[in-house]
């Protein structure tokens, strides 16, 4: 039969997909049924969001200049006996012109901007909730546990990262959520598909006056040559109001290690200690984290929203053998009903004293009316050790209903 030889990582979001397409038929078979009246309940949603993007690059004589639209068309179904379904098609084109390296066009004389033009299924879901205390979640998804450090979906590109994924989520316990997900293939940035076995556990206890503490489990046993690995981890997070100051605190650790069929040689921790005040505001925040490496092997985050971190240059989506440091600031706030944003890195070596380089970040957006955003975004990285001096600038416009 085909779905027999249909390849396990496809096999969670066919049965999704599957179940809820055929669930308009039925329904008209059964005309006062309660599947016809969660068909009727649903509703539609659609977003549009145009963007561009240049990139100037040391030791490249062309510029990356990308103008792309994405276009998302989504359907949810209404409630049927606490089970219902969503299904969301995406599409990336390009505008005008291709001057920039997608990494599928073969544009190589060109900087890389990771907007492939694509046509996908985006999401495609069954959902059940029993009660108030459990759901599950079966077919493609978007996933984002925490501050997506380790589990994202790099929202920014064009084409965001999805999963094939059963998730199973329950709130038995008092201030405590557990969430159990099973990841069966990545839908990546550059439409492609990459299997795996994943096992992501991930709780949460939020009973605590001072804030919120995680503990979690990531076990990624991949289907090619890409590094398997374990990380154990636990991250604590909370607020202290003083007067009209509020004090942010953050403080996390996890070790990571050869998983499956991994070599002997990964073993790597990550740190993290932030701290910061909000007060008329004004969000104002210093941070310091470290991906460690000994020379052969950096901590690694293959699943996180890499771009939110270590600087929106992306120059260290791969952590370095030799580790990374990044030490930063940030201060945002809002002006006229805009948000500003601006953070400084500045990178160095876990291991040995190289500094890879610095970066400043500037972020200005602002919603013009119910449904639309605009925005712009600029970067410059200045190298030191590290890749290319680098300089992107971003505008772009988003419309949702």
């Amino acid at each position: 039969m085909f779905i027999s030889k249909l390849p396990r990582k496809h096999l969670l979001t066919l049965l999704a997909v599957v179940a809820l397409l055929t669930a308009a038929p039925y329904s008209a078979a059964k005309a006062e049924s309660g599947v016809n009246k969660a068909l009727a309940e649903g509703t539609g949603s659609a977003s549009l969001r145009y963007r561009y993007e240049m990139v100037d690059q040391q030791n490249f004589t062309k510029d990356a200049l990308a103008s792309t639209v994405r276009t998302r068309v989504g359907y949810n179904t209404g409630d049927l006996s606490g089970l219902s379904g969503y299904v969301e098609f995406e599409d990336v084109r390009v505008v005008g012109s291709e001057r920039y390296n997608s990494t599928a066009n073969g544009l190589t004389m060109y900087p890389v901007v990771a907007d492939v033009e694509s046509t996908e299924l985006n999401q495609g879901f069954l959902l059940y909730k029993g009660g108030a205390e459990t759901t599950l979640k079966a077919g493609r998804q978007r996933i984002i546990f925490d501050n997506a450090r380790f589990v994202g979906n790099v929202g920014w590109r064009q084409n965001e990262q999805t999963f094939d994924a059963l998730i199973v989520s329950n709130q038995s316990l008092p201030d405590t959520e557990v969430k159990f997900a099973y990841l069966s293939n990545i839908n990546t940035i550059i439409a492609k598909d990459v299997g795996l076995k994943g096992i992501l556990l991930n709780a949460t206890y939020s009973g605590l006056s001072a804030g919120k503490l995680t503990g979690y489990s990531y076990m990624l046993d991949y289907d090619n040559a890409t590094i398997d690995s374990q990380t154990l981890g636990v991250r604590f997070s909370g607020k202290h109001k003083a007067g009209d100051v509020g004090i942010l605190y953050t403080a996390e650790f996890a070790t990571q290690r050869d998983y499956a069929d991994a070599p002997s040689m990964i073993g790597a921790d990550y740190t993290l200690i932030e701290g910061g005040i909000d007060m008329a505001g004004i969000t104002a925040k210093l941070g310091y984290e470290v991906l460690s490496g000994d020379g052969t092997y950096g901590f690694q985050t293959p699943l996180a929203t890499k771009h939110a971190f270590n600087g929106w240059a992306d120059k260290f989506l791969a952590t370095p053998v030799s580790g990374l440091q990044d030490t930063y600031i940030s201060v945002m706030g809002k002006v006229a009903g805009t948000k500003l944003l601006a953070i400084y890195h500045d990178f160095s070596a876990d291991q040995g004293s190289a500094d890879y380089g610095s970066e400043i970040d500037l972020l200005a957006a602002k919603e013009i009316a119910k449904h639309y955003t605009v925005g712009v975004k600029y970067v410059s990285y200045n190298a030191d050790t590290v890749s290319l001096d680098t300089n992107k600038l971003w505008l772009w416009g988003l419309a949702s209903f």
